[in-house]
């Protein structure tokens, strides 16, 4: 069972891949459509190529990957904490809990252009951009997570002697881990965006920059070169925190199973 289940999550994303890559030639080749407005998959493997034996254009993934993650640590730092004094204050609760649904709607474009006035441009504004983008996303999923906490579990803890930072560090951090994880995982596919606003908006030298040069030179195939690195970026940062969320709720599981025996 496990292994057709590992078969169909390897073979199922493939599949859909080579379908969309069928529609893709096929509608590059209706109607004799020219490359300078959509590129066939020919048009883009050539550019790629290209591009890849630059290293410039290395260097500038680079920038839009450090910018990205360098501003979700940051995101996580304040918000995990911030998620923990609402969960602890309910003064502090009761005055944040309505602005929370509100931020999340504010579009990074619209932020942007603000901080360009508060901070000037270049990396740290813009990981300052991705770090708000992030904040959120981490600060709900956390706070939700802390408010369905296993009672039993904290009353177990309790009456064991756990208080202060020794329950927070051994029994709550634990507990609440995969909504955390969650919460980056979903904060950290968002950095990509926020870093590429930021370079379009903001100046920089990443990614976001390439396609502004690139629209304007009209590489339309080099644009799609770099949008789809952009989403590889955006892929592999979201399965390498979804692979610390899967083990981190194995462990809880374990953990609480050995929690709830000892309570007993």
């Amino acid at each position: 069972m496990a292994h057709s289940s590992r078969f169909v999550a390897i073979s199922a994303p493939l599949l859909l891949l080579a379908v969309l890559i069928g529609v893709w030639a096929l509608a590059a080749g209706v109607g004799g459509t020219s490359s300078l407005f959509f590129p066939s998959p020919s048009n883009f493997v050539s550019r790629a190529v290209a591009l890849a034996g630059e290293s410039w254009f290395w260097n500038r993934v680079g920038i839009t990957l450090a910018e990205a993650v360098t501003g979700s640590i940051a995101g996580a730092l304040v918000a995990v904490p911030v998620s923990w004094l609402i969960y602890r204050s309910s003064i502090i609760n009761a005055a944040l809990q309505p602005f929370l649904g509100a931020t999340q709607a504010i579009p990074a474009i619209a932020l942007a252009p603000l901080l360009v006035l508060w901070v000037g441009r270049g990396f740290g504004a813009i990981v300052l951009l991705c770090a708000l983008m992030v904040f959120f996303p981490i600060l709900v999923s956390t706070t939700v997570g802390l408010r369905h906490l296993d009672q039993d579990i904290l009353d177990a803890a309790s009456l064991d002697g756990a208080s202060g930072w020794r329950m927070i560090w051994s029994i709550e951090l634990p507990l609440v881990m995969p909504s955390m994880l969650a919460g980056v995982r979903n904060g950290f596919t968002l950095s990509i965006t926020g870093a590429v606003i930021g370079e379009m908006v903001m100046g920089g030298t990443g990614l976001g920059s390439l396609l502004s040069q690139q629209q304007h030179n009209l590489d339309t195939a080099g644009m799609f070169v770099t949008v789809a690195v952009l989403c590889l970026l955006a892929m592999s940062l979201y399965s390498v925190v979804y692979a610390f969320e899967r083990s981190g709720k194995r462990a809880v599981q374990q953990r609480r199973h050995t929690w709830i025996r000892s309570s007993r």
